[in-house]
């Protein structure tokens, strides 16, 4: 590697964001409940869901149950009983705070981008 591409390599800032949901000062939602929300709506199902982001189920449910207690409302709908595997889908409570937190995600995601820009002219100013 020469030294300019070097140089180039440090002006690469890149700002990192993590987002998650408090009440009261108590962490309540973070983005792994995001995704797990997220594929039981793919695959109706907990068990599957649970699989699908390299969880187990006991965990999952756990957690999911945590978020609905913090929240006072139910975030999955379940059927119990029947042999069909496809049996949970997101309550509309569970569909919008999954929407509303992915536009979250994505507007703060572009609003550090934008500062990453101003970053890296900062930098570069300072090392010309």
């Amino acid at each position: 590697m020469n030294a300019s591409a070097s140089a180039r390599e440090k002006l690469a800032v890149r700002p990192r964001v993590k987002v998650w949901l408090e009440l009261q000062g108590e962490h309540v939602f973070c983005s792994q409940m995001c995704v797990i929300l997220q594929a039981i709506e793919q695959t109706n199902s907990i068990k599957a869901a649970a699989a699908q982001v390299g969880l187990s189920y006991r965990h999952v449910w756990g957690l999911l149950k945590q978020v609905e207690q913090s929240f006072g409302t139910p975030l999955v709908a379940s059927q119990v009983g029947g042999s069909d595997a496809r049996r949970s889908s997101l309550t509309p409570t569970g569909r919008a705070l999954v929407e509303s937190y992915s536009r979250l995600q994505t507007r703060l995601h572009a609003a550090s981008d934008e500062c990453a820009a101003e970053l890296r002219a900062v930098l570069r100013r300072k090392a010309n």
